[in-house]
């Protein structure tokens, strides 16, 4: 069954985030991942959605979409948004 991350995230310094950015997509590819969201414009139909980015990847399953969170390329992608946004994530089931 297919799981998806989602991100939520207002970006406070651009240059480091690009820095995640640039390490954060082939961690995605190396975990069978694809972006179907990835900061698009949005528009609110109902709500306080408060992000101005949301990036969405899809993956195989919920193990396979912890497996890419835990993996060292991600954590090392990590690093270099700490403190460079507002950022939340959560993994999601599929139908």
């Amino acid at each position: 069954m297919p799981a998806y991350i989602i991100a939520m995230v207002n970006i406070k310094n651009a240059e480091k985030y690009q820095e995640y950015a640039k390490r954060a997509g082939p961690a995605n590819a190396k975990h069978n991942s694809r972006f179907l969201v990835r900061g698009g414009n949005k528009t609110t139909l109902e709500g306080d959605i408060p992000f101005e980015r949301i990036v969405v990847s899809e993956f195989p399953d919920v193990e396979t979409a912890k497996r890419f969170y835990n993996s060292p390329e991600y954590q090392e992608a990590r690093k270099h948004r700490l403190g460079a946004a507002d950022f939340h994530m959560v993994i999601v089931e599929g139908a």
